[in-house]
């Protein structure tokens, strides 16, 4: 079976490392809050090029508490609208949601998956406050524009970042285009822990201080709550993977970008549309996806031949029951890329000679043509 991705055989490249860091914390008798997380943050802020990383629980609470922290600022408040592509995953709106914000699905852009400037534009109200571009499958939107379109209506923007680590434009990376990001390291991204972990990258001084007290009870003293907090805190064993990981991403992503060649030089299917990219450096590869309108003939013959493939994903969230009161509306670009999207195995380990395989094994799919 060709798994669509292996993390014992990625986390296996780094074992010796990732037992050292673990010792290391573990000798330290320092679990929370201590020199591995302020290294870490000060790494990935270095990273990503900016002045602030602050380590959180997990992605979702990122972008949640990046909102959160804007209204105790009092740039934001309830009701206050967040243009969001529809095709996102339901965390990037749950995270609106939660703050008693109203999320303003977009349609995407059809050849980059990503966030359509035109349908931002379109989209902009009075209420507006916040643009949330969310870099799908780990290729950067054209930020750019957006920033362009945030400076023109005075609007902040948050790039919803998990799937995009060091993706770039120009040499600008992903989590540093907007007034702040929100990171996941969910141990399937391309920089995972070994559990959940998550940041907020900014160059906002302010919107950092609030935010580290945001994710420790709303304290930056102890006892001491100036918000009523939440406790979303990276810890140390966490951090030292992460900052294991880290060291590598680069050489990793330069692995994915091989594979996704072998695959976009290779697919000819002619039931099958590849993924376009505007350069190298925008696509980090988190996942490759390919649409089809015979996805289940195509997953389950690719099953035959022992090769795992996933559907990211499969209802989008104005379709999901946690949001039913948008169940009737339509979105008819975003409802046929989620009847039509595959995920094809990707990951650092995973071989040329194995993504030949796979590139045959499509090309050899009879379907209905």
């Amino acid at each position: 079976m060709i798994d669509f991705l292996n993390l014992k055989s990625t986390n296996l490249q780094y074992r010796q490392d990732l037992l050292d860091a673990c010792a290391r914390v573990i000798d330290s008798g320092w679990y929370i809050g201590g020199s591995e997380l302020a290294q870490f943050e000060n790494e990935f802020s270095a990273f990503c090029g900016v002045r602030y990383c602050v380590g959180v629980a997990n992605g979702l609470d990122a972008l949640t508490l990046s909102l959160r922290a804007w209204k105790e600022l009092g740039r934001l408040k309830d009701g206050d609208e967040v243009i969001v592509p529809a095709n996102t995953y339901i965390a990037s709106i749950l995270a609106i949601s939660a703050n008693g914000l109203a999320p303003i699905l977009v349609e995407p852009d059809e050849v980059s998956f990503n966030l359509s400037s035109v349908n931002v534009r379109r989209a902009i109200s009075a209420r507006t406050r916040v643009i949330l571009p969310v870099h799908l499958y780990g290729q950067l939107v054209d930020m750019p524009t957006i920033t362009a379109l945030s400076e023109e209506y005075g609007l902040l923007v948050l790039e919803d970042a998990a799937q995009a680590h060091g993706a770039a434009i120009g040499g600008k990376r992903a989590g540093s285009w907007g007034d702040a990001a929100g990171f996941s390291f969910y141990p399937g991204k391309n920089l995972g822990a070994l559990g959940d972990a998550g940041a907020i990258t900014t160059d906002d001084a302010d919107l950092a201080s609030v935010l580290r007290a945001l994710r420790n009870y709303g304290s930056h003293e102890k006892y001491k709550n100036q918000f009523k907090g939440v406790n979303s805190r990276l810890d140390e064993i966490q951090a030292a993977m992460l900052r294991v990981k880290l060291s590598k991403l680069l050489e990793e992503t330069q692995h994915r970008r091989v594979i996704a060649d072998v695959y976009l030089q290779g697919i000819r299917h002619p039931a099958v549309r590849l993924p376009q990219v505007k350069s190298v450096e925008q696509h980090v590869w988190h996942l490759f996806v390919v649409r089809t309108r015979q996805r289940l003939a195509l997953q389950q013959y690719l099953a035959k031949q022992g090769i795992q493939t996933l559907i990211h994903y499969p209802v989008p969230p104005h379709l999901q029951p946690a949001y039913r009161e948008w169940n009737r509306q339509s979105y008819p670009l975003t409802e046929r890329m989620h009847e039509e999207v595959l995920s094809l195995p990707m990951g650092p380990t995973l071989s040329v000679q194995t993504a030949q395989q796979i590139v045959d094994a499509v090309n050899s799919f009879a379907g209905d043509l």
